[in-house]
């Protein structure tokens, strides 16, 4: 069974960093993409950002220029780099991984960030 494992999540002050990871195990093969979502109190999830098994990236435009997300494809963990942190990046995050183009995403259990103003 395919899992995925979050951590890196916490609380920091506004302009402050985090590096949450995750990790999907249960795998013997490349996730096709993985990536974060977010979801905040009273808000729809939304995506943060995703890479593919090759290497290109979707973000969006709220974190482009802040966060930077990479992928060690032979552990399939992703690393999701948040820089200059605001108060309105607080949510959720989420990992997701969509294993083949065909199949759900899957789902961590999420990690809460907190940015103090």
């Amino acid at each position: 069974q395919v899992q995925l494992v979050e951590s890196g999540g916490g609380l920091v002050q506004a302009g402050g960093s985090l590096r949450p990871s995750c990790a999907a195990s249960g795998i013997n093969y490349s996730v096709n993409v993985m990536g974060w979502y977010r979801q905040a109190p009273g808000k729809q999830r939304e995506l943060v950002a995703a890479i593919t098994r090759g290497g290109s990236i979707n973000s969006a435009d709220a974190v482009k220029g802040r966060f930077t997300l990479s992928r060690d494809s032979a552990k399939n963990t992703v690393y999701l780099q948040m820089n200059s942190l605001r108060p309105e990046d607080t949510a959720v995050y989420y990992c997701s991984a969509r294993l083949l183009t065909t199949t759900p995403i899957l789902w961590g259990q999420g990690t809460q960030v907190t940015v103090s103003s």
